[in-house]
C-alpha cells in the first residue's frame, strides 16, 4: 500500500493515473453517445432507454463516479503540465517528439478546463433541468419523462445547439491531442510509428464528435423532429 501511495506521488504514477482515467472516459463516451443515437429510433426507444437508465439503483453511484474520475484527470493533466512547464530548462534542444509533447499538454490544459465547464452545464441542462426547466415537466403518453422532446426542443434553440456543437469540437480536439499522451504514457510513442498514432487519436475522436453533433444537426435538418 504504501509503495502504492508513493507511486501516485510521482509523476510516472499520476500520469499512469491520468493515462487509465483517460481510457475508461474514452469507454464512457462512446456507451454514452451510442445512448444518444436512440434518438434516431424514434421516441419510443429512446424514453424507454431514458427510464431504465433513471431508475437504475447504481445510477447515482456511476454519476458521482464519473464525474470523480472526471476532475480527478483534469486536476491531474493540469497539475502535470504545469510541472512539465516549470521543470523545463531555458536552453534546451527540442526533438521531433519533444516539440508535439508540448504543443500537445499546452491543449490538454486549455480544452480539460473548457470540456469541464461545458460538462457542468450538460449535468444543470439534461441532469438537474436547472436550464429550461420547464423541458422536466414534459411526458410521454406513458407516464415517462419524455427525454426525447426535451432534446429535440432544446436543439431547436440556436444557442443551444451552437453551444454542444463547439463543446464537441473541442472534446474532439482533447481526444485527439489526448491519445498522443496516452501513448507515450504506456511507451508507445515513437517516431516509426507516430503516424498511426495519429490515426488512431483522430478516429476515436472522429467517430465520438460525428456521433453526437449529428444529433442536433439533424434537429436542424429536420430528419429528427417531435
Amino acid at each position: 500500500m504504501n509503495r502504492l501511495v508513493g507511486l501516485l506521488n510521482t509523476s510516472i504514477g499520476q500520469k499512469l493515473v491520468v493515462a487509465i482515467s483517460g481510457l475508461a472516459l474514452v469507454s464512457f463516451l462512446l456507451v454514452h453517445m451510442l445512448g444518444n443515437l436512440t434518438i434516431f429510433q424514434g421516441p419510443e426507444v429512446m424514453n424507454g432507454y431514458a427510464a431504465w437508465l433513471k431508475g437504475h439503483p447504481l445510477l447515482w453511484v456511476a454519476r458521482v463516479s464519473l464525474i470523480s474520475l472526471f476532475i480527478g484527470h483534469i486536476v491531474l493533466a493540469i497539475r502535470l503540465a504545469l510541472r512539465n512547464r516549470r521543470s523545463r530548462p531555458i536552453a534546451y534542444h527540442h526533438t521531433r517528439i519533444d516539440q508535439e509533447t508540448n504543443v500537445v499538454s499546452r491543449y490538454i490544459a486549455l480544452t480539460g478546463v473548457l470540456i469541464l465547464s461545458f460538462l457542468i452545464y450538460h449535468v444543470l441542462h439534461f441532469t438537474l433541468g436547472v436550464v429550461q426547466p420547464e423541458h422536466s415537466l414534459f411526458v410521454d403518453a406513458h407516464g415517462r419523462h419524455d427525454v426525447y422532446r426535451m432534446v429535440v426542443e432544446s436543439f431547436q434553440v440556436p444557442s443551444v445547439a451552437i453551444s454542444y456543437l463547439v463543446a464537441m469540437i473541442i472534446l474532439g480536439l482533447h481526444l485527439s491531442h489526448g491519445l498522443h499522451s496516452l501513448f507515450q504514457t504506456f511507451g508507445l510513442f515513437h517516431e516509426t510509428y507516430i503516424g498511426l498514432i495519429r490515426a488512431i487519436g483522430f478516429t476515436v475522436a472522429s467517430v465520438i464528435v460525428i456521433g453526437n453533433i449529428s444529433i442536433p444537426l439533424s434537429v436542424w435538418l429536420g430528419f429528427i423532429s417531435i
